[in-house]
C-alpha cells in the first residue's frame, strides 16, 4: 500500500517537473545548444521537446533489447525459462484480452462468438479453470446441454472451481426434471458451501418435494444461521415442516408422534390455521378440550377462518344450538365486524331457528362481501322465514354466479387448492399457499348464467325500517311483486338445472324445514 502510494507521488512529481520545464523553455524562446567533439547544434524549443521524446523512446528500446539479450544469454547458459518468460508476457496479455472479449460476447447474447474467443484464450493461457465456465455457459445459451455438462464436469477436477461445476450440473438436472440426482448434487453443493443462499433454497425445495422433513428442517436452520431468513419467517416455515411431519406420522399409524408434531407446529406459529386445527384436534383426542378451545380462539383472533369454526364445533359435537351459540360467543366477539364472523353467527342462529336475528347478523354483506356463501345463507334465512320458492331460488341463483370467496391460492403460480398443503400441487412451491380471494373473471359468463335471475326469480330486498305492518304480518314486498309468480312451472324447470353447487345448496335449504336434520348438519 505504501509502495503504491509512493509510486503515485513520484509519477505526479515527474509529470509536474516536465510540465514546468516545458513551460519555462517555451516562455524563454531560447533553444538548446549542444556541443559534441567540436560540433555545435542549436535546437529550438519545439525541436528540443521532440528530441527529448526520441531520446526517451531510444532509451526504452535499449532497455528492452538489453532485457532480451540477458534472457538469451541465460537461455544459452541453460535457463530455458528466462526467454520463455520474456515472450510469455505478451502471450498472457493477448490471452486475457481474448478472455475478456469472450465474457463480453456471452453477456451480449452471442454464444458462438464467445466460444471462439474462449477457445483462443484457452490456447494462449492454458487456464481451463477460467475458460471452461464461460464455455459451459455459452453451450447452455446455444441449447447444447450435453456439451455444457461436459464442461461442468471438467470444472470438478479443480478444487477452486468444484462448487461452480456442481452448481452447473445441478441446474441441468433441475431443467431435465431429474429430482433424484438434483437432490444429491444440491446436498454436495451445500457441503461445499453451506452458506450459499441459492443452494440452501434449492436443497430445501427438493427435500420438501421428497418429503424429507427432517433434512428440510436442518437446511432451514442453516438458512437461519446464515442470516438468509428472518426469525418470524423461519418459525413459520419450521412450523409448516413440523405439520407435514405430523401428517406422515398419522399416515404411518403413529398418532402419538403425529399429535406431538402438530402441537409443536402450533407452538412455532400460533396463527398458522392448519397447525392450529391439527393441534386442537390432538387435544380433543387427548380429552383436553380447554387447551383446544384456547388454541382456536387465538388463531381466530389472528385471522378468522371457517375451518377454525368447524374445529371449534368438534369440541362439543352433540350440544344443542342454543348452548353452541353461547359457547361460540368468544369467537363472535373477537372480530365482530369481520365477514367470516358475521356469516358464522348467522349460521349458528339459523341452526337455532332464529331467522330474524340471522338476517340482522348478515348486515350488508350482500353488498360489501357478495360471495356465494353469503347468498346461500340468505336463501336459508328466506326459507326459514317462509318466503316463496322464487325468492329462495333467486338467492341461490346469485350464489351460482358469485365469487366463491377466499380459498387457498398459491402465491407463485396462482392455482387454487381445495385444502392447504405445504407443497403446491401445480408448481411444487414450498409454503406458497395463502388464504385469500383469487382474482375472479368479471366478464360475461359463457353459459349466460346472468339470465338466471330473470328466469327463477329475484331475491327479496330487505324490508324498510318503517314498514311495521309488513314486519307484524311476516310478509315482504317480494311476495306481491316476485317475478315469475304467475308461472311456477317455468321456475321449477330452471331450478332443476343439474348443477352440483346448486344441488348442494338446495339440499341445505330443504333441511331448514327439518330442524333436527339442520341441527345435525350444523353440528
Amino acid at each position: 500500500m505504501l509502495w503504491s502510494l509512493l509510486k503515485i507521488i513520484l509519477f505526479i512529481a515527474a509529470v509536474a517537473a516536465l510540465a514546468l520545464g516545458a513551460e519555462r523553455l517555451l516562455d524563454s524562446g531560447d533553444g538548446l545548444r549542444i556541443a559534441v567533439a567540436g560540433l555545435e547544434f542549436t535546437l529550438g524549443p519545439l525541436q528540443t521537446l521532440v528530441a527529448v521524446f526520441l531520446l526517451l523512446l531510444t532509451l526504452w528500446l535499449i532497455l528492452k533489447l538489453a532485457g532480451l539479450t540477458v534472457a538469451v544469454l541465460r537461455f544459452l547458459n541453460g535457463d530455458e525459462t528466462a526467454i520463455s518468460r520474456f515472450f510469455a508476457r505478451n502471450r498472457e496479455r493477448r490471452g486475457f484480452q481474448a478472455l475478456v472479449d469472450g465474457m463480453m460476447a456471452l453477456a451480449s447474447g452471442e454464444p458462438t462468438q464467445a466460444m471462439t474467443k474462449v477457445a483462443k484464450a484457452e490456447k494462449l493461457l492454458g487456464r481451463p479453470e477460467l475458460t471452461n465456465l464461460i464455455s459451459a455457459q455459452a453451450a447452455e445459451m446455444q441449447g447444447d446441454t450435453r456439451r455444457a455438462i461436459s464442461y461442468y464436469k471438467k470444472l470438478l477436477d479443480d478444487k477452486s472451481t468444484k462448487f461452480v461445476g456442481v452448481r452447473g450440473l445441478l441446474r441441468q438436472k433441475l431443467a431435465e426434471g431429474d429430482t433424484d440426482k438434483a437432490l444429491k448434487l444440491a446436498q454436495k453443493a451445500f457441503t461445499l458451501k453451506p452458506g450459499h443462499d441459492e443452494t440452501q433454497q434449492v436443497l430445501l425445495d427438493l427435500q420438501a418435494q421428497k418429503r424429507d422433513w427432517t433434512g428440510a428442517r436442518e437446511t432451514l436452520l442453516a438458512r437461519k444461521h446464515s442470516g438468509a431468513l428472518p426469525k418470524d419467517i423461519y418459525r413459520r416455515r419450521d412450523a409448516v415442516l413440523a405439520l407435514q411431519a405430523a401428517d406422515d406420522f398419522r399416515n404411518e399409524g403413529k398418532p402419538r408422534h403425529a399429535g406431538d408434531a402438530a402441537i409443536e407446529a402450533n407452538r412455532l406459529s400460533p396463527d398458522l390455521v392448519p397447525a392450529a386445527i391439527a393441534a386442537a384436534r390432538t387435544w380433543i383426542e387427548r380429552e383436553t378440550p380447554r387447551k383446544a378451545a384456547k388454541i382456536l380462539k387465538n388463531a381466530w383472533a389472528a385471522a378468522p377462518h371457517p375451518e377454525l369454526a368447524a374445529a371449534f364445533a368438534e369440541i362439543a359435537p352433540d350440544e344443542p344450538p342454543a348452548e353452541r351459540l353461547k359457547r361460540f360467543r368468544p369467537l363472535l366477539t373477537a372480530l365482530p365486524d369481520h365477514p367470516e364472523t358475521r356469516m358464522l353467527q348467522a349460521e349458528l342462529l339459523i341452526a337455532a331457528e332464529d331467522f330474524p336475528a340471522a338476517r340482522r347478523a348478515m348486515g350488508t354483506l350482500t353488498e360489501s362481501h357478495p360471495v356465494a356463501r353469503v347468498f346461500t345463507i340468505m336463501a336459508a334465512i328466506e326459507r326459514g322465514e317462509g318466503s316463496e320458492d322464487a325468492v329462495v331460488r333467486g338467492w341461490l341463483t346469485r350464489a351460482l354466479t358469485a365469487p366463491r370467496g377466499p380459498r387457498w391460492v398459491c402465491e407463485k403460480c396462482h392455482s387454487i387448492h381445495g385444502r392447504w398443503s405445504a407443497i403446491c400441487s401445480n408448481c411444487e412451491g414450498f409454503d406458497t399457499l395463502s388464504w385469500r380471494e383469487p382474482p375472479e373473471d368479471t366478464g360475461p359468463s359463457p353459459t349466460q348464467t346472468e339470465m338466471l335471475p330473470l328466469i327463477v326469480g329475484q331475491p327479496a330486498p330487505p324490508p324498510a325500517a318503517d314498514d311495521t305492518d309488513a314486519a307484524d304480518t311476516g310478509e315482504t314486498e317480494v311476495e306481491e311483486d316476485a317475478p315469475g309468480k304467475a308461472e311456477p312451472e317455468t321456475h321449477d324447470k330452471a331450478a332443476a338445472t343439474p348443477d352440483p353447487d346448486y344441488a348442494r345448496d338446495a339440499e341445505f335449504i330443504d333441511d331448514a324445514d327439518r330442524p333436527t336434520k339442520a341441527r345435525k348438519a350444523q353440528d
